[in-house]
């Protein structure tokens, strides 16, 4: 058994499935802040209560994402021993700040915030929901660090066989985290908004609990998903210009472009063979690719066979092409998601302005079952940002094959990846089953959030 090609589908699989608690704790925190919020402001207990009942699903989805997490730690030093001898230095500063720093504040707040409900001043527990906030967002910031260095290296030296910082200015202000935080910042705020939408629209067509609150909820989730609809369309855009200029064959696969074009046309559909690197059937936008590229109609947009022959050159004999198809077909997942989404939002409004909502019945179904769209954006992004960068985990520097332990056994990590795929299945089933308990109308009645299953966490 190959141990590098399981230890790749471990890491694959249980961060994808950390992946789906992550966006929903960055984005719910921020409406459950903001319901707060207007809470303090007007006084209108209807606000207490949609900050309590969307408060016990964050408390739920929060525990599930910090349990999935831990085994993530424990793979870059086992799995993955050369990597992190090799890029330790750089990569081990910025996660043990998220460590020690940034979750620590947000862990220690959101405690603070469930137990002390009746215990602080309106103000200060609203500032306690914040501290959350921010400390939640912090932390996926200087993750992204970390990750961005994978993805544009700067600010370091190769020494005695190792890359060594040299400059922590320039790890956070690397250009790539300043494409790729908006990005992820606003994915969490369109997974919250569509996860407070469905759930929304599902208490309102079986006419349970306080309606009223529910309908204060489709208000807030329709805002902030139109926002963080559009918003990560724009700034997805910025974060495509700055993928083209800075790693040119994660572009080139993502668009099946073979060879070099200019003006390059943009693929709505291509069935292609990665064997002989050539289109079988394909529908193309002419001059399309370079406008988004570039933001006019000529510039040339580096094709696979060129880039190949370019990396060969700089890099020495290799394969320098990720798999084309899942590249492909992650990006078209993305993007079909996200235009979904925005569309829905577009009309929800509509709705909600004409105050026509609950009599669309058939918009409201529609709208639980967008709650898996943003999940299937979030994973396909990561996919197209990982897969499309092989076959590099730190691009140009270091290849995923030199990046796994010596000592890693196929028999082992296949005994493991077993066990953490049915161990994460089964945390998924919980997950699932608490929020599907609490997010029913009837349960949105209580004191506080203490009554959560999670909350013993604390």
């Amino acid at each position: 058994m190959d141990g590098l090609l399981l230890a790749r589908w471990q890491f694959g699989i249980t961060t994808v499935y950390h992946f789906f608690f992550v966006p929903l704790t960055l984005g719910l925190s921020l409406l459950v802040a903001i319901m707060e919020t207007m809470y303090v402001r007007t006084g209108n207990e209807i606000y207490r209560k949609m900050t309590q009942f969307w408060g016990r699903l964050f408390l739920i989805n929060f525990a599930m994402g910090v349990v999935t997490g831990i085994v993530q730690e424990f793979q870059f030093g086992m799995n993955w021993s050369q990597y992190s001898r090799f890029v330790g230095d750089i990569f081990g500063a910025p996660l043990a700040i998220e460590a020690l720093l940034s979750f620590f504040l947000e862990s220690t707040f959101l405690g603070i915030w469930i137990f002390g409900w009746d215990k602080l001043s309106k103000g200060l527990h609203l500032v306690t929901i914040w501290l959350v906030v921010l400390g939640s967002n912090l932390s996926a910031l200087w993750i992204l660090i970390a990750n961005s260095f994978m993805q544009q290296p700067v600010g370091y030296t190769l020494r005695n066989g190792r890359a060594e910082m040299t400059d922590f200015g320039a790890l956070l202000t690397n250009p790539n985290v300043w494409v790729q935080f908006p990005h992820v910042f606003m994915s969490g705020l369109v997974t919250a908004s569509f996860f407070v939408l469905g759930i929304s629209a599902y208490n309102l067509l079986k006419k349970k609990g306080n309606l009223e609150l529910f309908r204060h909820s489709v208000n807030i989730g329709i805002v902030a998903a139109l926002i963080g609809t559009i918003l990560v369309a724009m700034i997805g855009h910025t974060q495509g210009q700055h993928m083209v200029q800075t790693q040119p064959m994660k572009m080139a696969a993502a668009e099946a472009l073979w060879d070099s074009e200019s003006p390059a046309a943009f693929s709505v559909f291509t069935i292609g063979d990665e064997k002989t690197r050539s289109d079988v059937f394909a529908i193309k936008i002419p001059t399309l690719l370079s406008v988004l590229s570039y933001n006019q109609l000529t510039g040339e947009v580096k094709g696979i066979n060129n880039l190949q022959a370019e990396y060969e050159k700089k890099y020495g004999p290799g394969d320098y092409v990720p798999p084309v198809w899942l590249t492909y077909w992650s990006f078209r997942g993305m993007v079909g998601a996200g235009t979904v989404m925005v569309l829905l939002a577009l009309y929800g409004l509509f709705l909600i302005l004409r105050k026509r909502l609950e009599q669309r019945t058939w918009f409201l179904r529609l709208l639980i079952l967008a709650i898996a769209l943003p999940y299937l954006a979030n994973s396909t992004g990561w996919l197209l940002s990982e897969i499309g960068r092989q076959p590099w985990i730190v691009f140009g520097v270091m290849k995923t094959n030199d990046a796994v332990s010596p000592t890693v056994g196929g028999e082992a990590v296949l005994l493991s990846l077993v066990i953490f795929t049915l161990l994460y299945g089964i945390l998924a089933g919980a997950d699932v089953y608490l929020i599907a308990k609490y997010a029913k109308g009837d349960n949105e009645a209580g004191s506080g959030l203490e009554e959560t299953p999670m909350a013993g966490a604390y």
